[in-house]
């Protein structure tokens, strides 16, 4: 007998929103698979996990938590010790080990070029948000998708804290060791390095790997169809 079909729920990264999954949603959709895209709120790790937490908890039966950039660390933590979530997916996103945070582990490997793209400023209720500057979104962080998208996802990029990239990862047993997970990511990505995440992957025991050729970190918008095709894998591994 199997289990309830998985509702999947998305978790989207810095520097984007919700809307970035929208073409893996109707992918997802299409194949009958129930999908909520969470609005991640970029403000830190604690936090915004324990929003996610509360997502979670609304939904009925089990869950397959994917995560895209930032939000690796915010569905790692999310997962920790939750009993409802049965399947991780990592896409192009980082995947921390406890006391890990997103600066320190870009700089593990070679390749990512994001903090030079960066503008940051102060705001009133304490510490600074970045964005990356419009004029260098696309090449950064949006490469292989048509020009005129690249410009609107720079126009509404969601700002995130220095806090949340800063904060190291609370949990002392992340989601990874205990849950499977799947990971797909492209080769070309300028914010984490292919070679980081096949690190990680590799590390989390990953049940698959799919490195996209040529693909940028903002593979959800250029490669929607091998994102959910990966995340299709998860859930129906997950469902046996």
């Amino acid at each position: 007998m199997t289990t309830p079909t998985p509702t999947v729920v998305l978790v989207h990264g810095a520097f984007a929103d919700s809307s970035s999954w929208n073409a893996v949603v109707g992918h997802l959709k299409q194949q009958m698979v129930p999908v909520v895209a969470a609005a991640n709120p970029l403000r830190s790790v604690a936090g915004d996990a324990q929003y996610v937490r509360d997502v979670i908890a609304s939904i009925d039966g089990p869950v397959v938590l994917v995560g895209h950039s930032y939000g690796g660390f915010v569905v790692t933590e999310a997962a920790a010790a939750n009993p409802k979530v049965v399947g991780l997916v990592y896409v192009a996103a980082f995947t921390p080990d406890t006391g890990e945070n997103a600066f320190t582990l870009s700089a593990k490997f070679p390749g990512s070029t994001l903090g030079e793209a960066l503008k940051a400023y102060p705001v009133s209720t304490g510490g600074n948000e970045l964005v990356i500057r419009q004029e260098v979104f696309g090449a950064q962080f949006a490469a292989d998708v048509d020009d005129d998208l690249a410009t609107l996802m720079a126009s509404t990029q969601r700002p995130v804290t220095e806090t949340a990239l800063t904060d190291d990862l609370p949990t002392t047993t992340p989601a990874w060791r205990t849950i499977p997970s799947w990971f797909v990511f492209g080769s070309a990505d300028r914010n984490i390095p292919a070679e980081l995440i096949r690190f990680m992957a590799d590390r989390a025991g990953a049940r698959a790997s799919t490195e996209v050729p040529g693909g940028s970190h903002a593979l959800a918008v250029s490669h929607p169809v091998v994102v959910a095709e990966t995340i299709l894998a998860a859930v129906e591994a997950t469902k046996q």
